[in-house]
């Protein structure tokens, strides 16, 4: 059974544009990767938990943001190539990706060296347009993106 995680994309519009708040993975597999390495922030769903409550817990301990309090649009799910599935929701609001505060991981770091190092499960967040975002995040996540701007009425690329 592939196992389920749950995030948010957090848009804002400027305007007559739209952006959407997209996040680099922390640790030294993603240092330099930027093409496809970029995700929605998101994490696992624990066992009973309601599948939205997941995606509000792993926005805020990623970000160390509170999910703004306005409407949950449903974007639905999407499967990686590793199998795992990813449901999601857009929710509008604005937050300065300076004040990121991510929680941590810990690994062993540099392989088999038996030293462990403390690192961040997001080392940034940007905001981007539609566009960008198509060319940054996890090919199998740009679907959030494209059924968000379906859901605004947005045609054209901003």
């Amino acid at each position: 059974m592939s196992s389920l995680s749950a995030g948010v994309l957090l848009y804002r519009r400027r305007g007559r544009t739209t952006e959407v708040l997209i996040a680099h993975p922390g640790g030294p597999f993603f240092a330099g990767k930027h093409k496809g390495a970029w995700s929605i922030p998101k994490g696992l769903v624990d066992p009973g938990e309601d599948v939205e409550d997941a995606a509000r817990r792993e926005w805020e301990e990623e970000t160390g943001f509170v999910v703004p309090d306005a409407r949950w649009l449903d974007l639905g799910a999407t499967e990686l190539r590793s199998g795992k599935r990813v449901r999601a929701w857009a929710v509008e609001g604005d937050v300065d990706p300076d004040q990121l505060q991510a929680n941590t991981f810990t690994m062993e770091w540099p392989p088999h060296s038996g030293r462990t190092a403390e690192m961040p499960e997001i080392d940034e967040l940007r905001w981007v347009s539609r566009t960008t975002a198509a060319s940054l995040l996890n090919p199998a996540q740009v679907v959030f993106v494209e059924r968000l701007f379906k859901i605004l009425a947005f045609g054209a690329d901003e």
